[in-house]
C-alpha cells in the first residue's frame, strides 16, 4: 500500500495561519480581502523560534492597518494545534512559532513508515515533463562538462519524479551536420595515413589522438577498402562507423555514472522522417522565414532575438538551428509534454534566445520551455589546472575521471555548485577518503547510521525499530531536538530544489545534514544497555537519520554504504 504524502511543517504551518487569518476576518478582527501570498520559513537566528511567518506585513497595505495589529489579530484568533507549543511576535510584524517538543519526536516514527518515500510530494502530479541532457556530439570522448550535464540532469529528474512528475530523461545525439562531414573526413585522412596515404586532416576538422585511434580501429576492423573508394563516400562511411564507436563510448561512459535515459533521440531522425523539411515549411507559412544571400534565414528578429538567424546556409546545407526547431516540435506537439527542460553547456547561452524565439514561432507559451545553461568545469589536480578542447586534441575523457574518483564523487562534486558558477574539481580531493572529501564524510554519516543499528542488534535490541515502542518523549536533550528538525528540514529542501530546478541543494543539504548527526553522535551515547527505553528512542531517531541521508543520496543518484572502515558502534 503506498504511504500517504506528508507534508513538510511549513506547509502545515500555513495551513495554520490561513484558518487563523479567516477566523479573524470572521470575527471583524480584520477586514475580509483576500490573503496575499506569503511565506513560512525558518529564521536566521534559533531564539527567534523555529518558523516565521511574514503574513502580516503582506497583509498590511490591503488591510490598511498596521502589521503587528494584523499579526496579533491572526495569532488571537489562531486554532489550538498540538504541533505548536509557543506563538509570538515579533519586529514589525513576524509570526514566531516554536514546536512543541514532544509532538515533534513522535513524528519520527512517520518518517521510518514513509521510508523511500519521505520527501515526495504531489506537487507536481499529472504534469509530463521531459529533461534533455548531455546531448553530445558523437565527434569525440565525453568530457568533465558532459558530466556535469548528466550529473545535473539526472539528480533534477529525481526531484522532479518525487514531486510527482511523470519524466521522459531524454539523451540528443547529434548526430547530423556539417560537424559530422568534418568528422568523417578527419578520420577518413587518419585512416589513409595509416595505409601510407597523404590525406590531410581538415583545418576545421578534428585533430585530437583519439580520432587516429578510432581510424586505426577501423582499418584493423575494414582493411583498406574504402581508399578504393569515392573519397567523399569513403569519409561518410568512416565517420558514420566512428560515430556509432563513439556514441557506443557514450553510453559507456553514462552507464559507469549510474545514469540510464528513457531515450537516445537521434538527430538523423528528424531528417529521415521529413521533420526537418516540414518544419521549415511550417516557419515560412507563418511569416518568419525570409530568404536572402542565396541562404534561408529565421527571421527571430521580429520575436525579440538581437539578430535574423540561418536555417539553410547559402551551400544548402541545414543549420543545427533549423533541426533544433524540428526537435523542439516534436516534444512539444507530436509527444505533447508540458514541459521541456534542455540543459546545455555554456558554449551554447548565445542559442539560447534563438531558441525562445523558435519556441514563440511554434505557438508554445513560453514558460513550457525551460532552459539551464551549466558554466564550464575545470580540472585540478594540486596546482594543474586542464584545459579541454576536443578538437586540438588536448582532453581529458569523463571515462578517465570517473576511473580515477569513482561515480559517486563525480556525480556529488558535480552536483555541488549552481549551474551558474565555474566549477573548479580537484581530483586529488575527490580521490581522498577522509572528512575533508565531502562525499566520502556523507557516505561514511550513512555508513555510521547503519553500523549503529548493526551494533544494537549484537546487544540484544532487536526488531525494527519502527516496532520497538520506544517511548519518543524521552528524546528531549538540545542535541536530540536539533537532529529531529534537521530531519524534517529534507522535505522543505526537497520542495524547494524540486520548484527552483536546483539539485544542487541536495549536495548542500546532505553535509550539513552530516554534519548535524555527528555533532548528535558525540553528545549522545545512542546504545546505552544500562538505559534501555532511552536506546530504543534514540534508535528510532537514527533509523529516521538514516532515511533521510538514504533518501538525500538518492535523489543526488550516489550509493548510501551500509559498512565502511570503522562505522560499528
Amino acid at each position: 500500500m503506498a504511504t500517504a504524502t506528508i507534508l513538510p511543517l511549513r506547509q502545515r504551518l500555513a495551513r495554520l495561519i490561513g484558518r487563523g487569518a479567516a477566523a479573524a476576518q470572521e470575527a471583524g478582527k480584520l477586514p475580509a480581502v483576500a490573503l496575499p501570498d506569503f511565506t513560512v520559513e525558518q529564521p536566521q537566528r534559533p531564539e527567534h523560534g523555529d518558523y516565521a511567518t511574514n503574513l502580516a506585513m503582506r497583509l498590511a497595505r490591503a488591510a490598511r492597518m498596521a502589521p503587528r495589529q494584523i499579526a496579533t489579530a491572526i495569532v488571537d484568533a489562531l486554532p489550538p494545534d498540538e504541533m505548536v507549543a509557543g506563538v509570538d511576535i515579533a519586529g514589525a510584524g513576524f509570526i514566531n512559532f516554536r514546536l512543541h517538543p514532544t509532538w515533534l519526536a513522535a513524528q519520527t516514527e512517520a518518517i521510518i513508515a514513509a521510508g523511500t518515500r519521505f520527501g515526495h510530494t504531489d506537487a507536481r502530479a499529472g504534469q509530463r515533463i521531459q529533461v534533455e541532457y548531455v546531448s553530445a556530439n558523437p565527434t569525440g570522448p565525453l568530457h568533465a562538462g558532459s558530466g556535469r550535464a548528466a550529473a545535473l540532469g539526472d539528480a533534477l529528474s529525481n526531484l522532479l519524479t518525487a514531486t510527482g512528475a511523470e519524466v521522459q530523461r531524454e539523451y540528443y545525439v547529434n548526430d547530423a551536420g556539417s560537424r559530422m562531414e568534418a568528422f568523417g573526413q578527419s578520420v577518413y585522412a587518419r585512416y589513409a595515413q595509416h595505409f601510407g596515404g597523404d590525406a590531410e586532416v581538415p583545418a576545421d576538422g578534428y585533430h585530437g589522438d583519439y580520432v587516429r585511434d578510432e581510424a586505426v580501429a577501423l582499418a584493423d576492423t575494414l582493411g583498406d577498402t574504402l581508399l578504393a573508394q569515392d573519397g567523399a563516400a569513403a569519409a561518410a562511411e568512416l565517420g558514420r562507423l566512428a560515430m556509432e564507436r563513439m556514441t557506443a563510448g557514450h553510453r559507456a561512459d553514462m552507464d559507469a555514472l549510474g545514469i540510464e535515459f528513457d531515450v537516445w533521440f537521434h538527430e538523423q531522425t528528424l531528417f529521415d522522417r521529413g521533420d526537418v523539411a516540414s518544419t521549415l515549411d511550417l516557419l515560412r507559412s507563418r511569416g518568419y522565414v525570409a530568404e536572402r544571400e542565396g541562404a534561408v534565414w529565421f527571421t527571430s528578429s521580429a520575436l525579440g532575438d538581437d539578430k535574423d538567424n540561418v536555417l539553410v546556409r547559402s551551400t544548402g546545407v541545414p543549420g543545427y538551428l533549423v533541426s533544433d526547431i524540428a526537435y523542439h516540435r516534436d516534444k512539444f506537439f507530436t509527444r505533447d509534454l508540458d514541459t521541456v527542460i534542455d540543459i546545455w553547456g555554456a558554449d551554447h547561452q548565445g542559442h539560447v534566445p534563438r531558441m525562445r524565439a523558435a519556441a514563440e514561432a511554434l505557438g508554445v507559451e513560453p514558460s513550457r520551455l525551460v532552459i539551464i545553461v551549466h558554466q564550464m568545469v575545470t580540472l585540478k589536480r594540486g596546482d594543474e589546472l586542464v584545459r579541454l578542447q576536443k578538437r586540438t586534441g588536448d582532453i581529458v575523457p569523463l571515462s578517465e575521471v570517473i576511473e580515477e574518483v569513482g561515480a559517486d564523487a563525480c556525480r556529488y562534486f558535480f552536483l555541488a555548485r549552481s549551474p551558474d558558477s565555474h566549477m573548479d574539481f580537484d581530483l586529488e580531493l575527490a580521490a581522498r577518503q577522509s572528512a575533508e572529501n565531502p562525499v566520502y564524510y556523507i557516505q561514511y554519516s550513512h555508513a555510521r547510521l547503519a553500523g549503529i543499528r548493526r551494533h544494537a542488534e549484537r546487544l540484544g535490541f532487536t526488531g525494527s525499530p519502527a516496532s520497538a515502542g520506544a517511548d519518543l518523549a524521552l528524546l528531549t536533550s538540545a542535541p536530540e531536538q536539533q537532529l529531529m528538525r534537521w530531519l524534517w528540514r529534507y522535505p522543505e529542501v526537497v520542495e524547494d530544489a524540486g520548484r527552483q530546478l536546483q539539485p544542487h541543494h541536495l549536495a548542500h543539504f546532505a553535509l550539513d545534514f552530516a554534519r548535524q548527526f555527528h555533532t548528535f553522535y558525540e553528545q549522545c551515547r545512542v546504545v546505552d544497555e544500562e538505559r534501555p527505553e532511552l536506546t530504543g528512542a534514540r534508535l528510532l531517531l537514527v533509523e529516521a537519520a538514516r532515511i533521510v541521508l538514504a533518501n538525500t543520496l538518492a535523489l543526488m543518484g550516489i550509493t548510501a554504504p551500509e559498512q565502511m572502515s570503522r562505522t560499528d558502534g
